[in-house]
């Protein structure tokens, strides 16, 4: 498969948490570093870096500088380093329960405290040097065992996570991590956690629930007898296995998780290249060939369908649309419309992607007629001819993201406490449920209840009865959510989530 950007490894950012529930923040005035913070925002963000020709000693680099952490021998700490030195090489310890004790390499003495009285001049390990490690990536990716170069995913018939799929592809392909008791479980597509003996359980019980390492830039988890997940056998099992040290059985990448759609077009078919490598609505149910990877640019804001043949959809002569390119061109950028509960497809010759009456999809026409932003179903007409514009418009629905959580400039997506209300400012998040339906999406939170609109634009929690949603997907890995009332729910200043923006920009996209 070629890459393209399809396979985009995850750079791990986290937070550092001490015992007093503060996260180790870098401040930009006298790139001073304090533990003072009580949520994960830009000046809390971390990233470890190895250290060439060094197998044990490591770097940590704030995000929000650039710099580097320093540890003085009088136990003086900064952030101020452009670039590293001797000082700030860290030796990274894990502990039993999952959190980090921070050693400095060339002085021995540990990293910690509270507030702004933080020093590297313990000579032993307490509460106060023990840091917990919070993930600041999307918890939503893709899972790759490093040393089979095979992708994890669900098998519903063995009822385990296998490592041996050549691609992630399907809802299945999709592990989402959730942060318990200062460690990770890892989530299947059906909602269930992954226990180190292999089986999936409903819960995050305490062998569900792993230790993070890091090793060279790869992830190893740890479960609570100290062994490491890893593919085992023949068809990749994850599980435990007998190491006590991370090798490269042991470790694996996270990888961004791209939305996969599904298009339906005016005859209720499915869109397919089950038949060939031209792209035809002509299928009754949706399976792999029906499946695209659907990648939006990040300049131009076009986007590009892979299918599961390993082809761009491209533009070819006469307005045909292939799924035969290999590499990515203006002729396998095309622009979207979202238009209500459908879209159109504009292709690189300006002219809109149609349905023609074989089916075959063909970028011929003009025009579209615009039907609005409307949440009311569709109708078709009482005579069961497609009226003007229905042959060039489709739905999309986006199926690898049965769960959802949502992230925006703020912060996460989350239940409020003792309210009905959601939070989009959090460190932490809630994990939603998506159901789908002419178009539209509803959103099932905590309880079963689900989201609705109330008045003067807030958004709540505990609708008895579904209400539907439009998902635009606007940007890479972003999407804009707009309520009945033609408004894009956004987050702000008050923290709670709104259906009250006018476009879908800045604090109304949302990281998915």
């Amino acid at each position: 498969m070629p890459t393209n950007g399809l396979h985009q490894v995850l750079k791990i950012q986290f937070g550092l948490v001490n015992d007093t529930d503060r996260y180790l923040t870098a401040e930009s005035f006298g790139f001073k570093v304090n533990a003072s913070a009580p949520s994960l925002k830009r000046k809390q963000m971390w990233v470890l870096e190895p250290i060439p020709g060094h197998s044990t000693a490591v770097l940590l680099r704030s995000s929000h500088l650039g710099r580097y952490l320093s540890a003085e021998e009088d136990g003086r700490v900064a952030c101020e380093a452009e670039l590293p030195t001797r000082d700030c090489c860290f030796l990274v310890l894990p502990q039993p329960d999952g959190r980090w004790a921070l050693q400095s390499e060339p002085h021995g003495r540990f990293f910690g405290g509270t507030e702004d009285r933080l020093s590297c001049f313990a000579t032993a390990i307490s509460p106060a040097e023990l840091w917990t490690v919070h993930l600041a990536i999307h918890p939503q990716a893709h899972l790759l065992s490093v040393s089979r170069r095979r992708y994890a995913h669900l098998c519903p018939q063995e009822d385990e996570i296998a490592a041996d799929s050549n691609t992630p592809w399907g809802v299945d392909a999709l592990i989402t991590l959730i942060f318990q008791n200062g460690q990770y479980c890892l989530r299947s597509c059906d909602s269930r956690y992954l226990r180190s003996d292999g089986r999936l359980v409903g819960e995050p019980e305490a062998r569900a629930r792993y230790t993070l390492e890091f090793k060279a830039g790869k992830l190893a988890f740890k479960d609570c007898d100290g062994r490491y997940l890893a593919p085992v056998g023949p068809t990749g099992t994850l599980r435990a296995g007998r190491n006590t040290r991370p090798g490269k059985d042991e470790l694996f990448d996270l990888e961004e998780s791209h939305p996969q759609v599904v298009l339906v077009a005016a005859n209720h078919r499915y869109v397919s290249v089950r038949q060939g490598v031209n792209i035809s609505a002509n299928q009754d149910e949706e399976l792999d060939h029906e499946t695209f990877l659907m990648q939006i640019d990040r300049e131009t804001k076009k986007c590009t369908f892979y299918s599961s043949t390993g082809g761009y959809w491209t533009l070819v002569t006469h307005g045909g649309i292939q799924a035969t390119a290999t590499q990515v061109s203006a002729s396998t950028m095309f622009e979207m419309e979202w238009r209500g509960r459908r879209v159109a497809l504009k292709a690189s010759n300006g002219r809109y992607v149609c349905m023609k009456k074989n089916g075959q999809l063909a970028a011929i026409s003009d025009f579209v007629a615009f039907w609005g932003a409307s949440l009311a179903p569709h109708r078709p007409a009482r005579t069961g001819r497609l009226s003007a514009g229905q042959d060039e418009e489709f739905i999309l629905k986006l199926i690898n993201r049965p769960i959802l959580v949502l992230r925006g400039l703020d912060g996460f997506v989350c239940h409020r406490r003792g309210s009905n209300q959601l939070d989009t400012n959090r460190s932490v998040y809630d994990v939603f449920h998506l159901s789908f339906s002419d178009g539209a999406y509803q959103i099932r939170g905590r309880g079963g209840g689900f989201w609705h609109t109330g008045s003067h634009g807030s958004v709540c929690s505990d609708g008895e009865r579904p209400e539907d949603f439009l998902f635009e997907l606007r940007e890479r890995g972003r999407l804009a959510i707009r309520a009945r009332s033609g408004k894009y729910l956004r987050g702000g200043a008050s923290g709670l989530l709104r259906a009250d923006a006018d476009a879908p920009a800045g604090v109304a996209l949302w990281e998915y």
